[in-house]
């Protein structure tokens, strides 16, 4: 069997989100790493979006999928787990934020995008590119940072962005024409150049996030799923 049909096979038989669910809700604790492993460039880039730090990205992730776990039986199936996950990672990094920068003001509508700064351009290649929409998105306030995220992307539809964003969905489609008017108004031609570098999410990450996730799941804090 050619390794393509393999693929699309293997994935028309993975497990569903509330059969993986039914499993840890069960004692299968290793089964959570499916889901994380599923999910977890999301989890990351809602983070990102929000905090703007790789590394403080990453920490947020990982109490995100913790604070998931301990919570899980209180997951009701009302949304998709995927959409109560990206709520969670939000709610995570606005209150890590709001810690933060408790002492600024918190107007994020007042940010104007950085001066361009572009390279030479003999000197931009697909990383130089992918960096500088990087940047550019960094510049975005960040409701229109998270609407850019979930839609551009993650590819979420307008209804499950807005499900996770706990807004309307003519909020989120506004928000997203204004993210993408600011954006091509700081790199011009380069919007034609594919998001997906953005927020890289590397296998190295992935691995990271969920060697500590699960370390800290099977360690005395959180080694139980609370009750509803």
């Amino acid at each position: 069997m050619p390794p393509t049909m393999q693929i699309a096979e293997t994935a028309a038989h993975a497990p569903t989100d509330d059969a993986v669910i039914a499993r840890v809700l069960a004692g299968d604790r290793g089964s959570f790493e499916v889901l994380m492993r599923r999910y977890n460039r999301r989890v990351y880039r809602a983070a990102r979006a929000v905090v703007r730090d790789e590394s403080e990205a990453e920490d947020i992730a990982q109490d995100a999928w913790v604070r998931a776990y301990t919570h899980l039986r209180q997951f009701s199936g009302r949304s998709s787990f995927a959409t109560w996950l990206t709520r969670i990672a939000f709610h995570e990094s606005l209150a890590r934020r709001r810690y933060r920068v408790r002492h600024l003001p918190l107007d994020e509508h007042a940010a104007a995008l950085p001066a361009s700064t572009r390279p030479p351009e003999q000197e931009v290649g697909a990383q130089q590119v992918a960096r500088a929409l990087e940047a550019a998105v960094d510049a975005l306030p960040v409701p229109y940072r998270m609407a850019f995220v979930l839609r551009d992307l993650e590819g979420l539809g307008t209804a499950e962005a807005a499900a996770c964003l706990e807004v309307p969905e003519a909020t989120v489609k506004t928000r997203l024409h204004r993210a993408r008017a600011l954006l091509r108004s700081r790199l011009d031609a380069m919007l034609g150049v594919s998001a997906d570098g953005v927020y890289a999410f590397a296998g190295q990450r992935c691995d990271r996030i969920v060697a500590a996730v699960m370390a800290r799941i099977d360690g005395a804090g959180a080694s139980h799923i609370t009750a509803s």
